[in-house]
């Protein structure tokens, strides 16, 4: 069958999706994407994957792909990060019987991409970028796709997108943000970007950016004519989003926690979906945020949301006929979006804010320790954080880190390690032996034997092993 290309994959293959479940490092594992599924997604990406470790690691490619085969879970499309051609064709070649695209990531801004060079630190390399698309798209037997991050240049951006489709990329996804804006620093995705990039390509194209209701879904197809819509942020907050509905959270994370119980994934994922459907919540409830953070099995956590579901209960009835506070348009227990608080603008002077310290001041609780200390407070109640009582060290000489209390030097550990190693000395207060393995490794030497040179062979005589094989056949 042949490889369907463009908008024939889109329309065919993927039922012409127009709602998508972005791809989420530990978020988007199967349980969640079904969860997602089920409320109105009709597309959804596996979480990156680092094809090198794909390609090397049997058990990797078990734990996020090739776990369990589950019909309910298409179309999906597997993505990786990578930064050589040969990688990343070898990583699809081993996904692509479990999935109905290949996605290369672009668009990953965080440092840990900055280290591993791949992600959105790869858009300056173009050639690098042609050499793995073309070879993907020449060897894989289903489409190749591309998320990236805009330039802040929209024509850049636009000769960005060209180059990728030239290369052979068959739908893209275009974020709308540049690479800069992350964290408190993420501000407004850029539908101006996408619509310049949807004009001037003749593929697929999902808009990724400010989703967090349905309606903004509605509005961001309309202004940039993108053929689907991508959420990531939106979707972990409310998997609802899609259906237009803000339903109780305790009635998606009782469905979720279900769905986990079906498709195992890491703990880890779980509370971390928790938090973000809970996460109004958690902001009234306090204490039970370090229930949830301290649980260490399923049950454990499951058990918290029940208490969770239990507290809002008793908040809705206490809080009838009245309106959200905090600025919600929606009561804490109800599904809905997050909005990330932007940079502070202009200094603490002059917006009056006033520090940490001087507001503990104020209120006489210049005693009260953070909460980072209380909770190591919580773990130890002996511990105690009174500078004046704190032990005093004696210094290194060399560094000024504590010395070692039975150091022949007088010297810290790793200063310790170098002056022995120089002088081939010993240290028992740090275990230090250099001089005693010397003399034992010399003392064995000189009791082996002396090994005796074998005897030189004459001309015509190779070794003595004809005369030796001769008289012994004698």
């Amino acid at each position: 069958m042949p490889k369907l290309q463009g908008f024939e994959f889109w329309s065919r293959t993927l039922g012409g999706a127009r709602h998508v479940v972005a791809p989420m490092v530990d978020q988007s594992e199967l349980a969640w994407r079904l969860l997602s599924r089920r409320h109105g997604a009709q597309l959804c990406y596996t979480p990156m994957l680092h094809a090198q470790v794909f390609v090397r690691d049997a058990n990797y490619r078990k734990e996020n792909l090739y776990c369990e085969v589950c019909p309910e879970d298409r179309p999906l499309i597997v993505q990786f990060c990578a930064n050589d051609p040969e990688v990343f064709v070898q990583a699809a070649l081993l996904a692509q019987d479990y999935c109905d695209a290949i996605d290369l990531n672009l668009g990953c801004p965080q440092m840990i991409a900055k280290r591993g060079h791949y992600g959105a630190f790869l858009q300056e390399e173009w050639d690098l970028l042609q050499r793995m698309i073309q070879l993907a798209h020449e060897k894989l037997s289903v489409p190749v796709t591309c998320k990236i991050r805009v330039f802040p240049e929209i024509d850049k951006t636009v000769r960005y997108a060209q180059m990728l489709e030239e290369a052979g990329c068959q739908l893209l996804t275009v974020h709308g943000r540049t690479k800069e804006q992350k964290g408190p620093l993420t501000g407004t995705a850029s539908w101006g970007h996408i619509r310049a990039v949807r004009k001037a390509v003749t593929i697929p194209v999902f808009a990724n950016g400010n989703i967090q209701c349905l309606q903004d879904v509605e509005r961001c197809l309309r202004d940039t004519g993108a053929q689907g819509v991508m959420s990531a942020e939106g979707n972990l907050h409310n998997p609802a989003l899609f259906e237009g509905r803000s339903p109780a959270v305790w009635e998606l994370a009782e469905e979720y926690l279900d769905l986990v119980r079906q498709h195992p994934c890491p703990l880890s994922c779980v509370r971390a979906h928790l938090f973000k459907l809970w996460h109004h919540t958690l902001q009234v409830h306090q204490q039970l945020r370090e229930e949830l953070a301290k649980a260490k099995t399923l049950e454990g956590v499951a058990a918290v949301s029940r208490e969770l579901r239990l507290r809002c209960q008793e908040d809705m009835s206490r809080l009838e006929g009245e309106e959200p506070t905090g600025g919600l348009p929606f009561f804490h227990w109800i599904c809905q979006a997050y909005f990330r608080p932007g940079p502070k603008e202009g200094s603490r002077e002059s917006t009056g804010a006033r520090s940490k310290r001087a507001l503990e001041e104020e209120e006489g609780g210049a005693d009260v320790l953070s909460k980072n200390k209380q909770k190591k407070q919580l773990r130890n109640p002996h511990k105690t954080f009174d500078p004046s009582l704190k032990p005093k060290y004696a210094k290194c000489d060399q560094c000024g880190n504590p010395k070692g209390a039975r150091c022949v030097f007088s010297l810290c550990r790793g200063c310790c390690k170098k002056r022995a190693f120089k002088e081939t000395a010993d240290c028992p207060g740090h275990g230090l032996l250099f001089k005693t393995k010397l003399e034992k490794s010399l003392a064995w030497k000189g009791a082996q034997p002396q090994l005796q040179e074998p005897p030189q062979a004459g001309p015509g005589d190779p070794g003595g092993f004809p005369e030796v094989l001769g008289s012994a056949l004698a």
